[in-house]
């Protein structure tokens, strides 16, 4: 359970206006290295103005540009965006064709300026159930980029944590049996390394859009002592500003890992 105040807020007199902040209000050596993203409320953003939900999901392509050229600027290590989870099959199938041609049209509009960046683009998630057209997108943009030594790009697509925990325990049972290596050796170092995040440090900061207080099955192992933060603004609205509150909160908090 957590205890009452137990999530960092600034005191009033420290707090500016949400679009008065600035890079220079961060302290650079403090930027955390791996920030991780749930983008959420691009269907409430379209429908509040009358529009199809595929065009929230548009929009929220341009939100994606945006963070993802700030955290390059801020020298992050790595960026990851939930981006596809596997409950989302459950949405109206039009509705899922336009999100999973989304990397397609993003990718091929982008990756130029990916490049040019130093970005590398990964991927972790179910690639089984993806179109074709979208996993060759997507393999091609990791080829073209894989000796960048920038940002980290890292889509969530087609991804479910608990899967990805299952699969994990399927290869260590795996390595087991075949005597790769002992049951006695398990550690959460090496499940970790079975882990679709195996190349990443854990996130420092998760950061939610639209309201939404919850994880929705998304990277639960590795957000174990990530500092989470939650916003209202929708993710077609998530501007510069936002990224950097939410940057700067993340600096005044004291993340003691279960010490003192």
């Amino acid at each position: 359970m957590f205890e009452r105040g137990s999530f960092w807020r600034p005191s009033k007199r420290r707090r500016k206006p949400k679009e008065s902040w600035t890079v220079e209000d961060v302290d650079l050596q403090k930027v955390p290295k791996h920030v991780a993203i749930i983008m959420d409320g691009n269907g409430r953003w379209a429908k509040k103005r009358g529009l199809p939900r595929i065009a929230g999901h548009h929009e929220g392509m341009k939100a994606v540009r945006r963070i993802v050229r700030l955290c390059s600027q801020l020298n992050v290590e790595a960026l990851t965006l939930y981006a596809f989870s596997t409950e989302n099959w459950k949405r109206p199938k039009a509705e899922v064709e336009y999100i999973l041609g989304l990397p397609e049209e993003f990718l091929g509009t982008f990756l130029p300026e990916l490049i040019e960046e130093n970005v590398r683009v990964e991927v972790m998630g179910e690639q089984n159930k993806l179109p074709a057209s979208t996993v060759n997108t997507v393999r091609r943009a990791m080829k073209d980029t894989e000796s960048n030594t920038g940002l980290i790009l890292n889509f969530a697509l087609n991804y479910g944590s608990r899967q990805e925990i299952i699969e994990a325990c399927k290869s260590l049972a795996e390595d087991i049996e075949n005597e790769t290596i002992d049951k006695k050796d398990i550690t959460e170092e090496l499940l970790s390394s079975y882990m679709a995040t195996c190349y990443l440090d854990d996130p420092d900061l998760l950061i939610r859009t639209s309201g939404e207080q919850r994880l929705s099955n998304f990277m639960l192992w590795q957000l174990a002592y990530t500092e989470l933060w939650f916003t209202d603004v929708l993710w077609p609205d998530f501007q510069e500003e936002h990224l950097l509150e939410a940057i700067i909160q993340f600096q005044g908090r004291g993340r003691r890992f279960g010490g003192v």
